[in-house]
């Protein structure tokens, strides 16, 4: 295999350093319409800072979803009705 020498490997492993290969991909919700406890899916390969859109499995209503990844790999999530802040 060959090696590269441009850099780029040791730029990616600057900003996304490898620790101990941790990082949580589920988090536990309460939605805001129905009540309801769900277990979703975080993917930290989104990077650090995430904002998306999700609708409940129970009541399909959306969400408005707000994930941060820590350097340890733990995961922030908040949650809450897509008509209002989160």
């Amino acid at each position: 295999m060959a090696s590269r020498s441009d850099g780029v490997d040791g730029d990616l492993d600057a900003e996304f350093s490898l620790g101990d290969g941790t990082a949580e991909m589920e988090a536990t919700v309460v939605c805001p319409y129905c009540g309801e406890s769900l277990t979703i899916a975080v993917d930290p390969g989104g990077g650090t800072e995430q904002e998306y859109v999700e609708d409940c499995e129970v009541c399909c209503r959306p969400w408005a979803v707000r994930v941060t990844y820590e350097a340890d790999g733990s995961a922030s999530v908040e949650l809450g009705a897509t008509d209002g802040e989160l």
